[in-house]
């Protein structure tokens, strides 16, 4: 479990995290989304100890990464997958690690196994495409079997296939009862994947809630309904108070807080009006993420006009400098 306590980093004038607190729970996976800027990578550096928080405490399993006594056996992380020696073979740079960390070698070849690249276990890294690089740096976190695992991008380059893989993998791992902590861009993955999130701005906590409850909160949902006597079904369901709109198709978007389809299929019912189509249209998690974020975007483009005016926006966040995520394979 990572329990995040008034966790603060500032870089000079710049607030980078700004009192964030949050749990992560294990058994399931835990989405971590915000715009860019907002201050993933600096979090989750100071939960794998390569930044020390300006104020505030974050640990893991309630001890911070410096007092773990054997931290890959309790943490494994994936923060940049390019970290790895190019001439090293992807079993070489395994042993490596292995050795470093007074693991068994045996466990390098189980790994391999787990990811799918023992066939390609002799090549070397440098040669490998980015996909084959984010497996690689999956099973790096594997190694030690921890209990807390933290992917940040896991899916970046992987192709639908390997997409399908990782999902499938981290909920598997979630299930045998892990922490799985996973930051990603890619919201219709996310979706799909994480069944809790965490979710910042600005380097502030904008949502801690399931994955269904942050796209209700965000959005409510629509009843799409079709008719051969639409206007008679729209004057129906506005004299009932709902609010009623024309699809660009055929068909009604019906919304309000009594707009459920059990609602509008009774009014339907009662004027003895025949329905074609009466379904429940949820936004997603996209939209959800827009509307509750929409404000804490730290760079937005306004078009060439703001830039040749002098408007562009000044980048003035460090969270994405990849130089602080050279150590994150130790």
């Amino acid at each position: 479990m990572i329990e995040a306590r008034g966790l603060t980093k500032r870089y000079g004038p710049t607030t980078a995290v700004d009192d964030l607190s949050f749990d992560v729970r294990p058994g399931a996976v835990t989405g971590f989304l915000g715009p860019n800027g907002a201050g993933k990578s600096t979090t989750m550096r100071m939960v794998l100890g390569l930044d020390r928080p300006t104020s505030g405490r974050v640990t893991i399993g309630g001890q911070t990464y410096a007092e773990l006594a054997n931290p890959i056996r309790t943490v494994g992380a994936l923060l940049d997958a390019k970290w790895v020696h190019p001439n090293r073979s992807a079993r070489g740079h395994l042993r490596w690690m292995a050795v470093a960390a007074n693991l068994p070698i045996t466990r390098v070849d189980e790994v391999l196994d787990a990811v799918g690249l023992t066939a390609v276990a002799g090549k070397r890294a440098g040669q490998f495409s980015l996909g084959m690089s984010q497996r690689l740096g999956i099973a790096g976190a594997l190694l030690g079997d921890p209990e807390v695992l933290m992917f940040d991008e896991p899916v970046n380059g992987l192709d639908p296939e390997g997409i399908l893989w990782i999902r499938r993998f981290m909920s598997s791992l979630a299930a045998e009862g892990r922490t799985v902590f996973v930051s990603s861009h890619l919201l219709s993955e996310m979706a799909l994947t994480a069944e809790h999130l965490i979710v910042i701005g600005r380097g502030r906590l904008i949502a801690d809630c399931s994955t269904r409850e942050f796209v209700s909160q965000a959005a409510s949902g629509a009843v799409l309904v079709r008719s051969a006597q639409e206007q008679q079904l729209h004057d129906v369901l506005v004299g009932a108070g709902l609010t009623v709109e024309r699809t660009d198709g055929a068909g009604l978007a019906v919304t309000g807080a009594d707009a459920t389809t059990e609602r509008v299929g009774s009014l339907a019912a009662a004027y003895g009006l025949v329905l074609h189509e009466l379904t429940l249209q949820r936004a997603s998690l996209e939209e959800a993420f827009m509307a509750l974020t929409g404000d804490a975007v730290e760079y937005e483009g306004h078009g060439f006009g703001s830039a040749a005016n002098g408007s562009a926006p000044t980048p003035t966040s460090p969270t994405d400098d990849p130089t602080a995520l050279v150590a994150a394979g130790r």
